[in-house]
C-alpha cells in the first residue's frame, strides 16, 4: 500500500467521523512512515473514498443507528481475516448489505455517503464503487467502442457498491431488468457488500425490479426507512 503523508483536507471535516469511531486528528495525522499503519491505511482510504464522493456530499455525516453497526459488522469481519491470514491490513472483502427506503429528498444519498466517508478513516481498506442507478444504466449500454461486460464487471465485483436511487425507473426495461439481476445475483452469491437506496416503497420493489432481484434482496438486506420530508424543498 502506497504511503500517504499527512495532508490539507479542506470542507471535507473528517473530525466527526473519525470522533464516531473513537478516534482523533492526531491519530489520523500521524507521519511514522509505515504504510501498513492503521492510519496511514485510513489517510490512503480515505484519498481514495474523496474521489468518489461527490462535492455536495463531501462533509456528508451518517447519523443512522443501523449505518454504524453496518459499518462495525464490515471492520470486525476485515479484522478477524486479517488475523486469520496474517495479512498486513485489513481488508474488506465481504459482508452484509443494507437498503435505505424514503421519499425523495429525506437524506437517503447523504447517509450514504456519510457511511461511505466513516468507514474509510476506520484503518480498514475499502474499495468502493459508486453510482446512480441511471448512470449504471447508461454506462453499460452497448456503444460503438466501449467494452460493456468489462465496465459491468467494475461493478459486479467492487468490494464496495454504493447503488443510489435504484428502481427509479417508472417502467424497467428488459435490459435494466437483465442488469439488476446479473448485478444483484452476483453480490448475493458471493457476499459482496452493497450500499443501496430506493425512494420506491417496499410493496413497489417486486413492480420495479422484479421477483427474482427483490427475493434477493429480502435475504442479502437489511432494509432501514427513512422518514421525514424533502430537505432540499426545506432548504430552498
Amino acid at each position: 500500500m502506497q504511503y500517504i503523508p499527512p495532508s490539507n483536507l479542506r470542507g471535507h471535516d473528517i473530525a466527526p467521523l473519525l470522533a464516531n469511531r473513537g478516534l482523533t486528528l492526531d491519530w489520523f495525522n500521524e507521519h511514522d512512515f509505515d504504510p501498513h499503519s492503521t492510519a496511514n491505511v485510513a489517510r490512503f482510504t480515505y484519498s481514495e473514498t474523496a474521489q468518489l464522493v461527490p462535492f455536495h456530499y463531501r462533509s456528508a455525516v451518517a447519523s443512522l443507528p443501523q449505518l454504524r453497526t453496518w459499518i462495525d459488522s464490515l471492520v470486525d469481519t476485515a479484522k478477524e481475516a486479517q488475523a486469520e491470514r496474517g495479512a498486513p491490513i485489513a481488508a474488506i472483502n465481504t459482508g452484509p448489505s443494507l437498503l435505505l427506503l424514503g421519499a425523495t429528498g429525506v437524506g437517503k444519498t447523504h447517509e450514504a455517503y456519510g457511511a461511505m466517508r466513516e468507514l474509510a478513516v476506520t484503518g480498514v481498506s475499502a474499495r468502493w464503487a459508486a453510482t446512480t442507478a441511471a448512470d449504471l444504466y447508461a454506462a453499460l449500454r452497448p456503444r460503438h467502442g466501449i467494452d460493456s461486460e468489462a465496465e459491468f464487471r467494475k461493478y459486479r465485483d467492487a468490494r464496495l457498491l454504493l447503488i443510489d436511487d435504484l428502481g427509479a425507473e417508472r417502467k424497467p426495461t428488459e435490459f435494466t431488468e437483465e442488469i439488476n439481476f446479473r448485478l444483484i445475483n452476483h453480490r448475493y452469491e458471493h457476499h459482496l457488500p452493497t450500499l443501496m437506496t430506493s425512494n420506491v416503497e417496499p410493496k413497489q420493489l417486486a413492480e420495479r425490479l422484479g421477483d427474482r432481484v427483490t427475493s434477493r434482496l429480502a435475504e442479502m438486506c437489511e432494509r432501514v426507512a427513512i422518514k421525514g420530508t424533502d430537505r432540499r424543498r426545506n432548504a430552498a
